[in-house]
């Protein structure tokens, strides 16, 4: 048809215009979060939204004859942000002071031994917005898993007198490396093997715990 092939940017093979990804067809999971397995669903469940990864890479320059040569340095995964609802069961609130317990406890000052015993792992998933009924869940267009992950800062959210505005819970996700799988297997940035208890082994080109 002609509304098809007829728009979009010109090329040497076919001009059809692809369905983009929607931002808001997404799915967030979590393993190892807080201290109850159990109410890791509803955090699923309510979030709002959330930032995928950044990578920078450093620079190095190097001075020669006539010019100068530049090269990838050492490289750093931007934190990610993730904005929740408070449900009114607390289930939310509950699971993210949890984690943050896990990593400092506030009474009594202690600190865990190692990043193993409090980090957790985050999937990002972009789906298609359909839905698989021999597995119970949609289509999933790519998947972003963070591996290390903890909570740097957290803002419970705000109160108003004047406003119907739900209660918002916004995260700080900082971790120590990210792998991005494609089309359910494709992985184009496969820098990691992925444990359930969400550290990384075996990596590739990442940072370090």
């Amino acid at each position: 048809m002609a509304v098809i092939t007829n728009f979009g940017v010109p090329t040497s093979g076919a001009t059809q215009t692809l369905m983009p990804k929607l931002q808001y067809r997404f799915k967030v999971e979590f393993a190892g979060l807080g201290g109850n397995a159990a109410n890791i669903p509803l955090v699923t469940t309510n979030v709002i939204s959330v930032t995928r990864p950044q990578l920078d890479h450093e620079d190095i320059t190097l001075d020669t004859y006539n010019s100068k040569i530049r090269l990838a340095g050492k490289h750093t995964w931007s934190d990610i942000t993730l904005v929740l609802r408070d449900d009114v069961d607390g289930n939310v609130i509950r699971s993210l002071d949890e984690q943050l317990s896990k990593q400092v406890n506030h009474a009594t000052q202690a600190s865990a031994k190692s990043g193993a015993d409090y980090k957790f792992k985050m999937t990002i998933m972009t789906m298609d917005g359909s839905f698989d009924e021999n597995s119970n869940g949609a289509a999933v267009l790519d998947t972003w898993e963070l591996v290390g992950c903890f909570i740097p800062s957290i803002q419970y959210g705000d109160l108003n007198y004047s406003t119907s505005d739900m209660v918002q819970v916004t995260a700080t996700i900082r971790y120590d490396n990210a792998s991005h799988t494609i089309a359910q297997g494709d992985d184009v940035l496969n820098t990691t093997t992925i444990s359930a208890g969400g550290e990384s082994s075996a990596t590739t080109g990442g940072q370090g715990n």
